[in-house]
């Protein structure tokens, strides 16, 4: 409502989760970790530890 944005993290009602964040992808891609891999139509999106960390309580553990 305020005009205002910021990353968030959600649930989706077939339960995965969607980001908000900041698009990275051609930043980062050259530097995943051997062992990560994305395809083509993923991409790398970045949110702030604090936004995570928040959303932590929401995040069920199983």
């Amino acid at each position: 409502m305020s005009g205002e944005t910021c990353p968030d993290l959600f649930e989706l009602s077939d339960g995965s989760f969607a980001v908000i964040g900041t698009d990275r992808t051609d930043d980062l891609d050259a530097l995943l970790p051997a062992d990560a891999a994305r395809a083509d139509y993923e991409r790398i999106v970045v949110i702030t530890r604090e936004t995570l960390v928040r959303a932590k309580r929401d995040i069920p553990d199983v």
